[in-house]
């Protein structure tokens, strides 16, 4: 039963939606995991080992927290900006790619994969669910992943980039026209022959490249060593500006007092978004582009909301949170469409939960002014 755990002077209330025992979490953050109305969001709960269909997808009504399966499938799935979520669920020798639209909850099989399809994490959709991409190992003798596309309307699946070191891919479509799929590039991986991953990046740390849809063309970023400090892993798109949020280590000129968050558009063109005195880690963004949501990754790892242009930002609350090495144990947050709630995972009862913090109009506009 859902239980208010702190009302802070901004007239922000903090709600633990969660309370038993199962393990869950908020997934990841880069996008809302909310209806395109803000009505309410997903969360996973995991089922019991031996299911093949381990994950339960769960959707809570925000303000009453009323809560309803609607799904249970593999771990990775995807959702749109708007509000389209997918999963991926065994049946009967095969995989079932599964959209449900969040909005209206109908549910149909979109398209069929293979019983031993194994993605390298989350799939993502492009903004007119005509292509979905995500990556896949190719061979370990020698290593090699690639980047598979999806063309719902020609029918085809084909790998359209291949490298030996995106391991860990973090793919994202641009969500306002679908040019490019973002790809995280861990410089220095290793892995034994047998697909033991024995480093996930070395000393020239992380990189971001971006390729094009559907011919594959590849576009690098100036972020990363020599350009910036290694990035995190951390980023998002900035809807309808070309533009990525990212975090970078908080060294060298992005040390703690000025900021470790930027922005960096498809042209190459790199900006300080700030945020001093945070040590980012996790980025999100919402739909209409105007604001971003990160957490402190230091201390009770403070929930801060931000304007992408106005440079104006706001600590909403703390997670509270141990940010050890499980997922469910880092913040993760992220804001709804209309940014009136926080969404993160906490730990602090003793073993995570959800929660959520509702986010008075009057803090949302004060980030967005300039004066």
């Amino acid at each position: 039963m859902a239980k208010i755990v702190e009302e802070l002077d901004s007239g922000v209330v903090v709600t633990q939606v969660t309370e038993d025992t199962c393990p869950k979490e908020n997934i990841y953050c880069e996008l809302p995991w909310c209806d395109k109305y803000s009505h309410g969001f997903v969360y996973r709960q995991r089922t019991d080992d031996g299911d093949p269909n381990g994950s339960r997808y769960l959707y809570c009504k925000f303000g009453t927290w009323e809560t309803e399966e609607i799904g249970q499938g593999l771990g990775s799935c995807g959702i749109t900006f708007e509000g389209i979520f997918f999963y991926r669920r065994v049946a009967e020798g095969r995989q079932e790619f599964v959209r449900v639209n969040l909005t209206s909850g109908e549910s149909r099989v979109i398209y069929e994969f293979p019983e031993d399809f194994a993605p390298k994490g989350n799939i993502t959709a492009s903004p007119d669910e005509r292509y979905y991409a995500y990556g896949v190992a190719l061979g370990f003798d020698p290593v090699m992943f690639g980047i598979e596309l999806v063309d719902l309307q020609a029918g085809t699946r084909e790998i359209i980039n291949t490298d030996p070191e995106i391991c860990n891919p973090h793919t994202q479509f641009e969500p306002t026209h679908g040019k490019w799929v973002m790809v995280q590039h861990n410089r220095g991986c290793a892995h034994l022959p047998d697909g033991t991953r024995t480093r996930l990046v070395g000393p020239e740390g992380a990189t971001e490249y971006l390729v094009s849809i559907p011919d594959g063309e590849v576009t690098r970023l100036p972020v990363g060593t020599p350009d910036t400090p290694g990035i995190t892993g951390h980023e998002a798109w900035i809807a309808g500006k070309d533009e990525i949020l990212m975090s970078v280590r908080a060294s060298d000129d992005y040390v703690l007092e000025k900021g470790n968050l930027i922005a960096v558009t498809a042209t190459g063109v790199v900006r300080r978004v700030g945020v001093a005195g945070i040590q980012v880690n996790h980025v999100g963004t919402t739909p209409d582009g105007r604001f971003f949501s990160v957490d402190d990754w230091r201390g009770t790892s403070k929930l801060v909301i931000g304007s992408t242009t106005s440079g104006r930002s706001t600590v909403v609350c703390e997670a509270r949170t141990s940010m050890s090495k499980p997922q469910d144990t880092h913040g993760h947050p992220y804001l709804s469409p209309d940014a009136r709630w926080l969404v993160y995972n906490s730990d602090s009862p003793g073993q995570p939960q959800i929660h959520v913090a509702s986010i008075p109009a009057s803090v949302t506009s004060d980030i967005l002014s300039e004066d």
